[in-house]
């Protein structure tokens, strides 16, 4: 069996991510944002989330929304216990951050596309 010519992206220990700061621009990064209909806080958290992504990952992402009103039986799979809810599948490690995602600082620390910044 050939293998694929295309080179996958490797998983970055926590040690790299805290040097480098900044993602890998070969790596493609799979979000998973859970959401419970389209209330504002759903349809916040979603333009919130392309936001970051667009200034932070331009052409390196996807999301996937996860409707639990329509799937319920898919909050168990990432254990989510509130909604909205982000899960950052790939690069390794997987994250998760509650809420709407208006916070872009924490955002982005919750992401591990920011460091975060030491406390005074």
């Amino acid at each position: 069996m050939k293998k694929s010519a295309r080179s996958e992206p490797r998983a970055l220990s926590l040690q790299e991510i805290a040097e480098k700061g900044e993602p890998a621009p070969n790596e493609i990064w799979e979000l998973r944002l859970y959401v419970a209909g389209q209330t504002p806080r759903s349809i916040a958290a979603f333009a919130n989330l392309k936001k970051i992504c667009e200034e932070h990952l331009a052409g390196r992402y996807n999301i996937e929304v996860v409707d639990l009103l329509k799937h319920p039986q898919l909050a168990a799979g990432d254990q989510i216990l509130a909604i909205p809810t982000l899960v950052r599948k790939l690069p390794q490690p997987l994250r998760k951050i509650v809420g709407d995602l208006r916070d872009t600082e924490r955002a982005l620390v919750g992401l591990q596309l920011r460091p975060a910044a030491p406390e005074k």
